[in-house]
């Protein structure tokens, strides 16, 4: 799972990266014949919600991990072993 939240963080991170500095000359420019579609603008705030999300979870899931770690060896599970392949 976490291979693909890193997939989706990537792939929405190109799109994101482009149409934001496309926006902000946009805004620059400030002519009024010259706006940014709304469609276009809408579609930015889905993929920076998405960009955040899948953020956060990655910064965070090193920390779930390690309190997990922790909360096994206080029980005294035995480690998991990673799955190869």
């Amino acid at each position: 799972m976490n291979k693909w939240f890193r997939k989706i963080h990537r792939w929405i991170a190109v799109p994101t990266g482009l149409l934001i500095p496309v926006a902000i000359v946009f805004k620059l420019l400030g002519d009024n014949h010259l706006t940014f579609p709304k469609q276009i603008e809408s579609i930015q705030s889905i993929l920076m919600l998405g960009l955040a999300i899948t953020g956060i979870y990655l910064f965070l899931l090193p920390h779930f991990t390690k309190w997990s770690r922790n909360r096994r060896r206080k029980k005294g599970v035995p480690r998991r072993r990673e799955a190869t392949g």
